[in-house]
């Protein structure tokens, strides 16, 4: 750290992202990518033609992607959002929703960039606790009149509220903005967007890095009132109005007009998930019923770091969270079935020599 770093900085605990070693191959299963490529159409875009045209700057209204996606979601194009990633359009919604007068709410066991956001901002916040079970109690965000952010489903429990219950907490809301990150939503969950029509004070944020295998693309959107969306582009155009490439840009439009294919691949991963979780039980893991790319397993009598540190002496990568309710758990991305048999086997190998 500097001398120069402004003071209100300096104490900043920085979000800390999943490992990307270099040093030798890994089965990665510890940060929540897809294991299948884009859709062939996004591969065929990519062209020598369009990267020569790196030189021109990229549409700062992303017009054609986000027709494409108001034609998908039944939306129309002025209640829909465009960014470098879901993270930047989280990080606007602190800064745009929160402040001095209005504090922050959000589960204690969540993704960990929304504390991390408040902090920056200078946002004061809640961490509610969720139940014994990871569960949310939406009853506890009922008529707290806070800018609330809660993702769904989840994260790193794969745990959903059902859209119902999240009606409630925007219903009885109404001064303050209620942000679903639903990041994971394509694997099972059910997404609560239908309800922007109904309650100006919903933002609903979404991501083309995991359902739509673009994680190394950067590129994220939200849907809103057209008010809501409105005070994004404010931020945005007021910071980095060109904050999504051209290349990213043309993946984008080819991914939703490749929306089978990927809807398939999100089949595919539940049955992989299903599978996983079931073998996992055989082997005496606890393992929630995640609705997600992942799944959120501990075994009571082995340390989940000690599995951690085994499993990646084997070349397998998975998250491990310090955190004390969540420290004996461990995060596994759904890989091919490939990739999780190889794990699986090696889980044996480590239970069987504890």
């Amino acid at each position: 750290m500097s001398r120069f770093l402004n003071k209100k900085y300096r104490g900043l605990e920085v979000y800390t992202p999943g490992e990307q070693p270099q040093d030798v191959p890994y089965i990665k299963l510890n940060t929540n990518e897809s294991p299948f490529p884009p859709a062939p159409k996004v591969l065929d875009i990519l062209s020598r033609r369009e990267i020569e045209k790196l030189r021109l700057y990229s549409d700062p209204a992303c017009t054609s992607l986000i027709n494409r996606l108001a034609e998908l979601y039944g939306v129309l194009p002025q209640q829909l959002y465009v960014s470098n990633g879901s993270d930047e359009i989280l990080n606007f919604a602190f800064m745009a929703f929160g402040g001095k007068d209005v504090e922050a709410a959000f589960p204690d066991i969540s993704y960990g960039f929304y504390k991390v956001f408040a902090a920056l901002h200078g946002i004061r916040y809640t961490e509610i606790p969720v139940k014994a079970d990871f569960s949310i109690d939406y009853r506890d965000y009922c008529h707290l009149h806070k800018l609330i952010v809660l993702a769904n489903p989840n994260a790193p429990t794969g745990l959903t509220l059902s859209v119902s219950e999240i009606e409630e907490i925007v219903k009885t809301n109404p001064a303050h903005v209620v942000v679903v990150d639903e990041a994971y939503v394509d694997f099972g969950a059910e997404s609560c967007y239908p309800l922007i029509n109904r309650y100006p004070n919903l933002l609903v944020v979404q991501t083309f890095s995991k359902s739509r295998s673009m994680a190394g693309a950067r590129l994220g959107f939200a849907l809103g009132s057209e008010e809501l969306i409105d005070d994004l582009n404010k931020i945005k155009y007021s910071t980095n109005p060109y904050n999504v490439n051209r290349l990213t840009l043309l993946a984008g439009e080819a991914s939703v007009d490749s929306d089978e294919y990927y809807r398939d691949r999100c089949r595919k991963i539940t049955e992989i998930r299903s599978y996983t979780s079931k073998e996992l039980k055989g082997m005496g893991f606890t393992v929630l019923p995640s609705k997600a790319n992942f799944i959120f397993a501990e075994r009571k009598d082995i340390k989940g770091s000690y599995i951690y540190e085994e499993l990646k002496k084997r070349g397998i990568l998975i998250r491990h969270f310090t955190a004390p309710r969540i420290e004996n758990y461990n995060r596994i991305t759904i890989g091919t079935l490939e990739e999780m048999n190889i794990l699986l086997n090696q889980l044996r190998i480590i239970i069987n020599r504890k």
